[in-house]
Formats: structure tokens, sequence, C-alpha cells
């Protein structure tokens, strides 16, 4: 979980200006930047986003997330999905970790996020969906393990549901074990999945 710091954040100079220190100033007034870019909302998504592509110092990097994560919304949601397709698996566990705090703003856009042609972005989406606090999680991790076709992908849903699914999961779990019957591993997982869950009944 990302830490937040305790002090308000306030303006304190235009938006233009924050703009161009997180991109090019010292690394106090990048850190300063990235605090005080909070302030301006939505608005600030998109050069926050990109500050933290750019940016190589790793403190930085956490500030910018937790401000990322502080302004929230769909805007940051677009900004940073792409971020999972990163050669730079930091780049990829920030992006996964500020979508973890952003459960109602993820939401609308977790179906279509799904269905991403990248198993490898799908099986993130799925670790996000283990942490994430929303009603609908289980309903998406079972939409996974039974449209997806990638072993891994239903590999990585079935384990979330171990955790967190309950007796809705039986059938999708039943289905992939059935679906995936050449994949002992799958079938493995999924009959631990159902006993996990009968015993949690």
């Amino acid at each position: 979980m990302l830490d937040e710091p305790d002090e308000t954040v306030r303006p304190s100079r235009e938006l233009g200006e924050l703009i161009r220190l997180i991109q090019k100033g010292a690394i106090a007034q990048r850190l300063d930047a990235a605090h005080s870019l909070v302030a301006f909302g939505e608005v600030a998504a998109e050069a926050l986003c990109a500050a933290l592509l750019n940016e190589a110092d790793d403190a930085l990097r956490d500030a910018i997330a937790v401000s990322l994560a502080r302004v929230g919304g769909r805007n940051v949601v677009i900004g940073v999905a792409p971020m999972l397709r990163s050669d730079d698996p930091a780049i990829r566990n920030i992006a996964v970790d500020i979508l973890k705090e952003l459960p109602h703003d993820v939401a609308p856009l977790m179906e279509t996020l799904l269905a991403d042609p990248d198993a490898d972005v799908r099986i993130l989406l799925v670790n996000v969906l283990g942490s994430l606090r929303h009603a609908k999680v289980e309903q998406w991790l079972i939409g996974v393990v039974d449209r997806d076709e990638h072993v891994n992908v239903v590999a990585a849903a079935i384990e979330a549901l171990v955790e967190i699914g309950g007796a809705g999961a039986r059938g999708a779990l039943s289905r992939a074990a059935d679906r995936f019957s050449h994949e002992p591993f799958i079938v493995f997982s999924a009959e631990s999945a159902l006993h996990h869950i009968s015993s949690r009944a």
C-alpha cells in the first residue's frame, strides 16, 4: 500500500510552473512539484504520469506514485494502466500499487482492461484484483476463470479466488478444471480452491 504524506497539500505555484519543475527541476524542486500538483486534481494527471515514466530517482518515483493515488479519477487510471506494459519492472509494480488504491476509479474500466491482448498485462490486473476493495472483485475473477484462454492468467485468477472466493465461484472453478483438463496444474489449483472455499462455508 502506498504511504501518503501527512501534510495538507496546497498549490504553491501555477500549474504550468509546477509541470515545468517536475520535468526539469532539481530533485528538491521535482519533489515539491509532485506534492503540489495534487491540489490541481485530475488536471495534473497527465503531467504526473509523464513525470513518473521519465523519473530515474526511486524516492521521487514513489512520491509521484503517492500523488497519483491521491489525485485518483478516470484520467489517472487511463494514464497508469498502459504502464503495466512497461519494460521496467519497477514501473509495472508501481502501476499495480496505484491501481490497487483506486477501486472505484478502476471499476468502470476493469472489464475493458481485462480484455487486453497481452497475457502478462492481464496477469498483473488479476494481481490488482486480488487486493482491490470492491464488491465486484469476485465477479471479475470468475469472468477471467470462465473466459480467458491463457493458462497462466486463469491460474492467477484461481489463486486469487482461493483467498476471496465464495460459493459463487464454485461453478467457475469446476468448469476451469474441465476446460483445462489437459493442464494438471489448473486441475490441481481449481480443486484446491474448491476445497478452501468449502472449508470456509
